[in-house]
């Protein structure tokens, strides 16, 4: 079983930055496919970026892609998400879901652990 644990969230003014990091604990494989998913209030969970914890393949939502970078460090069994130039409707409860398989990395319902969540709140 994984334990997943996020933090970093915070407030920050449009286009600030923040790094999110998830810390997995528990029994940890390498197969594993590593998400960011993120809520805002009154809408559906979606995905944000997803890493392979062995190959280290990324994929991004068009929504961030090129102002979000996701990264892992397999020695610390850690995964980041640095979000730069961030704008208001990044807004949002951000949290780390892991799955058994990297396919499908998009769909909440293929993750199989999820954290608590951190609070992202970008405002003026």
């Amino acid at each position: 079983q994984v334990q997943l644990v996020e933090s970093g969230g915070g407030v920050v003014q449009p286009g600030g930055s923040l790094r999110l990091s998830c810390a997995a604990s528990g029994r940890t494989v390498s197969s594993y496919g590593m998400g960011w998913f993120r809520q805002a209030p009154g809408k559906e969970r979606e995905f944000v970026a997803v890493i392979s914890w062995s190959g280290g393949s990324t994929y991004y939502a068009d929504s961030v892609k090129g102002r979000f970078t996701i990264s892992r460090d397999t020695a610390k069994n850690t995964v980041y998400l640095q979000m730069n130039s961030l704008k208001p409707e990044d807004t949002a409860v951000y949290y780390c879901a892991a799955a058994y398989s990297f396919s499908y990395y998009a769909r909440p319902d293929k993750y199989d652990y999820w954290g608590q969540g951190t609070q992202v709140t970008v405002s003026s």
